[in-house]
């Protein structure tokens, strides 16, 4: 049975997929997302019993290295001003490039943000998907303004191929 491609919006976005368009692979037997839609296609390779190639991850949002103060804060900052947050939120992905990403703005939720940020990549959940036969990429800017790049990078590299971009951000 065929599997129709999938591709997994970030926090706050909606139909960004085109920006990453120069490293999309879109088949049937691939998942896409990115930051908090590389958590959902993540979910969604590990769970399916459907074929599952290769899943690309755009910057995925990878917060376990972070302390707990540091989670509160950001859904505090969330609860007491999301517009201000995601307008943020917005700025720093982009960074440095110069992107509007107003077009893809869709409001995000206190629940989506505590996923995101709360979310642990477990190695074991890694392994599973890879003994499944699904190949994993990761996409990461060095410039980074959400996630660290290389933390992020060190955790994934036994289990993906690392793509590292320099002096981009976290949209690539």
């Amino acid at each position: 049975m065929k599997m129709i491609s999938n591709y997994f919006s970030g926090f706050c976005l909606k139909e960004e997929k085109e920006l990453f368009s120069e490293y999309l692979i879109e088949n049937d037997f691939t998942i896409s997302g990115f930051s908090y839609g590389a958590i959902k296609a993540f979910k969604k390779a590990l769970n399916t019993q459907e074929r599952v190639d290769l899943i690309q991850l755009f910057s995925p949002a990878f917060f376990q290295d972070k302390d707990k103060k540091y989670i509160r804060m950001q859904l505090m900052f969330f609860k007491k001003d999301a517009k201000n947050y995601c307008e943020n939120f917005l700025k720093n992905i982009a960074y440095p490039k110069s992107v509007d990403t107003s077009k893809y703005f869709k409001q995000g939720t206190y629940e989506e943000l505590e996923e995101l940020l709360t979310f642990i990549w477990e190695k074991e959940e890694l392994e599973k998907l890879i003994n499944k036969g699904t190949k994993i990429e990761v996409y990461l800017g060095s410039e980074d303004k959400i996630v660290d790049a290389n933390k992020t990078r060190e955790f994934f590299r036994e289990f993906a191929t690392i793509y590292y971009i320099n002096n981009v951000g976290h949209i690539l």
